[in-house]
């Protein structure tokens, strides 16, 4: 496992420094405090922000000259982008599109006034299902992201740029659920199992390395970060995923080797059957 944080073109620290030099930004995301900086409430959003975007920005540096489209899934009041939206805009010059998509129709609502309040009106928003959102014609998403998407959220979103053909999908996932139920005392590593706890972080990590094959086999080049320090949130993992050249598709052999192994199937089956229904391994 690595970390960006020390190797990203922009620091931790300048990229917190943008967005706390006015006023006007932190107060309509309500991160504002009285010295001006970021309150106590809002401080570990901000970090998980902070960190997530110095990520992206590492990773994405490749495609910034032809004004990349986001795609926010399971966006919630879109913190990730608007941090974006602003950062991109004061370091690189550029002004990018961007798409949020959540189920609630009352974060959404927010978003839109939060964008109005900034000044930014190349972000758009839409209510619904992130399996169900479709960019309008002529545009092309190339970049998906989701902060803390919880449990299957996080997969609607991996499939969601798969069937986009995104140049790179970044997810850091949140309270992985489906496959604890799944995890049955007769596979291979049951004396690991037994104990509660352990099962818990256990059912977490091979959700997230079913996700990782998945995208490997989809044609994507995978790796895993942190984007913060454990002290600031557990939940500190990515998933990065870039497309690779056509022809260079991996199949799925790892992901049906986990799922022989320990009697588990991912959701991501159900979301992309185009992709497993050709699959014979």
């Amino acid at each position: 496992m690595g970390t960006v944080l020390q190797d990203t073109g922009y620091s931790v620290e300048t990229l917190s420094g943008v967005l706390t030099s006015s006023r006007d930004f932190l107060r309509p995301l309500r991160w504002e405090g009285p010295d001006g900086g970021v309150n106590r409430r809002g401080m570990k959003k901000f970090q998980e922000t902070v960190g997530f975007s110095a990520h992206i920005l590492h990773k994405i540096k490749d495609i910034l000259d032809n004004d990349p489209v986001f795609l926010e899934c399971s966006c919630g009041k879109s913190y990730l982008t608007f941090a974006l939206n602003r950062i991109l805009r004061e370091l690189y010059g550029v002004e990018c599109t961007f798409y949020g998509v959540d189920i609630s129709e009352s974060l959404i609502g927010k978003c839109w006034g939060i964008a109005a309040s900034l000044g930014f009106d190349n972000m758009s928003f839409t209510a619904g299902q992130t399996l169900g959102f479709n960019a309008p014609i002529g545009k092309k998403v190339d970049v998906v992201v989701a902060l803390h998407a919880c449990d299957a959220a996080t997969d609607e979103a991996i499939a969601r740029g798969i069937k986009f053909g995104a140049r790179y999908i970044m997810v850091v996932p949140c309270c992985q659920n489906q496959l604890r139920g799944q995890i049955r005392s007769a596979q291979a590593l049951h004396d690991l199992t037994d104990f509660g706890p352990l099962l818990y972080r256990f059912a977490d990590l091979v959700t997230e390395a079913l996700r990782a094959q998945v995208l490997r086999g989809a044609g994507y080049c995978v790796e895993v970060h942190e984007i913060v320090p454990p002290t600031v949130t557990p939940k500190n993992l990515v998933i990065t995923a870039r497309k690779m050249r056509p022809g260079k598709k991996k199949g799925m052999d790892g992901y049906r080797r986990l799922c022989n192994q320990l009697g588990v199937r991912s959701i991501l089956e159900d979301f992309l059957p185009e992709l497993f229904n050709g699959e014979n391994g």
